[in-house]
């Protein structure tokens, strides 16, 4: 089943409207519209359900344009290490699949630059690029070549070779205890945001198409924007992430 994406527009529905909502004012009508108390339904016309376009059965191939990319999405993983069976709402979005099309590339400058994976590499991407496709009842992903965070061909994230201004970075642990000496549960302790730098990418592109080297190499201990990036969890337990250049804020030493 195709999975949904819900964006919502607020701007017309001010927080005031929600002053007193209590659950049971909430309603569903039989003919699929909402109501929450007083609100009617024109009130959520910025209410906006996306799903994954479905090719039909007469087209037989996708050729992307530009800079895009069409990557057939891996499937969720169903199971936990343990075997214990996951229930859909319980199964991680996938982050990850195999490149099956490539776009002709762009121009930078006076450079043609060429899409930077190739047909059949295993690749992960940002967690919520591109436009999902169903293209012969299996789901795709139309990404730009930007969108894509690097090629992994194993299944543990510490083997990523990141791409264009990607950097991996291995986080560090999260203390355990505060200044003071109090122990800190897991609900307090903050999240880290230093880590080590596992691997980078070649570089970003400048206005002529030529590669520009990271400011960061692999072993340098830096401290990066709180908030950024895409997380993921090793297969030694070691928290990961990925992140563009710009997000790292300094070099510790």
């Amino acid at each position: 089943m195709a999975s949904a994406q819900l964006t919502a527009i607020a701007s017309s529905i001010s927080t005031a409207s929600f002053e007193g909502l209590r659950p049971s004012a909430v309603q569903f009508a039989s003919t699929g519209r909402i109501r929450i108390g007083n609100l009617s339904q024109r009130s959520f016309r910025g209410l906006v359900v996306k799903a994954a376009t479905v090719v039909a059965p007469k087209y037989t191939a996708i050729k992307p344009l530009g800079d895009r990319v069409l990557i057939k999405i891996k499937e969720a993983e169903e199971k936990t290490e343990g075997g214990i069976l996951l229930p859909s709402t319980a199964q991680t979005k996938p982050q990850g699949g195999e490149v099956v099309a490539v776009g002709e590339g762009k121009t930078v400058g006076k450079n043609n630059v060429e899409i930077s994976v190739k047909t059949g590499a295993q690749v992960v991407y940002s967690k919520y690029a591109g436009t999902e496709v169903d293209f012969n009842g299996t789901k795709h992903l139309i990404v730009k070549d930007d969108d894509i965070v690097g090629i992994l061909e194993t299944d543990d994230i510490k083997d990523l070779k990141p791409l264009n201004d990607r950097v991996l970075i291995k986080v560090a642990e999260a203390e355990e205890k505060t200044s003071g000496g109090l122990l800190l549960t897991e609900a307090t302790k903050d999240k880290p945001s230093i880590g080590t730098v596992i691997a980078v990418g070649p570089g970003h592109l400048d206005e002529e198409g030529n590669r520009k080297p990271l400011s960061v190499t692999p072993g340098n201990t830096v401290l990066y924007s709180k908030y950024a990036g895409n997380d993921f969890k090793g297969k030694d337990g070691s928290d990961y992430i990925t992140l563009r250049v710009s997000d790292v804020m300094a070099v510790l030493s």
